[in-house]
């Protein structure tokens, strides 16, 4: 089968390329600002790529157009796909349809740490020489691609997004994929774009939770009100607790590196990584307890965490120049942006750290939590913020009335020369630049390391 990929450069829908093209079919696709990385391996894997959604495209005679939620109506292509009544379809439901089927389906779901976990989960799989196909919205040291499929494997991780599916289907992502083994690693207000409140997003977690099978696991935080909602709304499936009161609890020492791990009580073991952070120890808790859903031990879960090497923009330390480290993580909502710092300051005790945020998410952009910022970046020496009330990065608020609790710490530009500029002013040996964005942030990482 032929299929044309509309919006392909997105994690998700090249990764579904990639997953496509290893399950026997021929894929192309278009997007607009065809892009590296993902452009240069969709190409390397015979990929042929088109830039911009224009209605010739139709030439290519696919078998069928799937369709990505960056497509909206009065894209040109999917305007001539509806003219003509072509076949079409939205990428999660091409997979859940065609490749999840028969596949015991591991999803990974919750506001935060979606990427890492399902990273954990899947690492400690191919430890164990499981050999598990995934599909994760990033790529860790350790599995060197983000999708990974092979047709005689039975096992399937993938990173379950509650953003929705296509312009012609609301459902979250998530309502697609079946599971069996479900992590729902927490869950608060996000994506104000397309949600009106938390509610909202809880029905679609409901939704997600009426598919998993009565013979599934369903393994969340014991302490999240949000979650409680939801499972009280009906809940037919095996539930498994983690964190403070759970069933799988992390147990610190006097060293962050270092944690024990105990399952009702017992002492499974003791986890020492280079990771930082509350938050990945609770990653690490449901990634485990998945993971003994397929029979794996938690004994080998540990050895096989105690390698684990990370996410690629999750603290990743991109380099060190006259010694100042520059630090990239895919932060962007005000709950990540907390807790990444206070990892961080975890690791660095009292030395200064230099917070470099871009709001760039809808949900940010629209302001909808703005007004929290300022406390989720109270442990930053310095904060610099890229945006402005108006012109191209345009804000829906004003990040020098917003950041005015931080005083002088807090400053804010919308020339992203000049803030780096200001950056390695700033900047002295010992300190730390924790760049925070979802998007490339316009190569800021690399220009500070020039700079400094």
């Amino acid at each position: 089968m032929h299929l044309h990929i509309l919006g392909i450069c997105g994690t998700f829908m090249g990764g579904l390329a990639l997953i496509a093209r290893s399950a026997g079919h021929t894929v192309t696709g278009c997007d607009a600002g065809v892009y590296p990385p993902m452009s240069t391996q969709l190409q390397e894997q015979g990929i042929r790529l088109t830039e911009g959604f224009e209605a010739d495209q139709l030439a290519l005679k696919p078998d069928l157009f799937v369709v990505g939620n960056v497509v909206t109506r009065g894209n040109p292509l999917m305007e001539a796909i509806l003219d003509q009544g072509l076949p079409y379809t939205s990428g999660p439901q091409w997979l859940g349809e065609h490749v999840l089927q028969g596949q015991h389906v591991l999803a990974v779901a919750g506001t935060h740490g979606k990427t890492t976990t399902s990273s954990m989960l899947a690492w400690i799989l191919e430890h164990a020489g499981r050999q598990p196909n995934f599909l994760i919205g990033g790529i860790a040291d350790d599995l060197q691609v983000s999708a990974r499929y092979q047709a005689d494997r039975s096992l399937f991780v993938i990173e379950a997004d509650e953003y929705d599916t296509a312009f012609f289907d609301k459902r979250s992502k998530f309502v697609h994929y079946r599971p069996r083994t479900a992590i729902l690693n927490n869950l608060e207000f996000d994506h104000a774009d397309i949600f009106p409140d938390l509610a909202a997003i809880e029905t679609q977690f409901h939704h997600l939770v009426r598919t998993i099978a009565s013979q599934g696991r369903i393994i969340r935080p014991a302490i999240d009100t949000a979650l409680d909602s939801v499972l009280a709304r009906g809940c037919w499936t095996p539930v498994q607790t983690f964190g403070p009161d759970g069933l799988w609890q992390a147990h610190v020492g006097d060293h962050a590196s270092h944690f024990e791990v105990t399952r009702q009580d017992d002492l499974i073991g003791t986890i020492t990584w280079s990771l930082t952070g509350p938050h990945n120890r609770m990653n690490a808790l449901a990634a485990l307890a998945a993971a003994e859903h397929l029979g794996i031990s938690p004994e080998a879960g540990v050895e096989a965490l105690c390698a684990f090497k990370g996410v690629k923009r999750r603290m990743e330390l991109r380099g060190t120049v006259n010694q100042v480290d520059v630090y990239d993580d895919f932060a962007h909502h005000p709950t990540a942006i907390a807790t990444t710092l206070a990892g961080l300051r975890k690791q660095v005790g009292q030395r200064r750290i230099l917070a470099v945020l871009e709001p760039r998410s809808n949900t940010m952009k629209l302001g909808a939590m703005a007004s929290r910022l300022p406390d989720a970046l109270s442990q930053a020496d310095l904060v610099f913020c890229f945006g402005a009330a108006s012109g191209k990065h345009a804000l829906g608020w004003d990040p020098d009335q917003v950041l005015a609790p931080l005083g002088d710490r807090a400053s804010s530009y919308s020339d992203l020369d000049k803030m780096v500029d200001a950056i390695c002013r700033t900047a002295q040996p010992g300190d730390s630049v924790l760049v925070m964005s979802n998007g490339g942030f316009g190569g800021i990482h690399q220009k500070l390391l020039n700079g400094l």
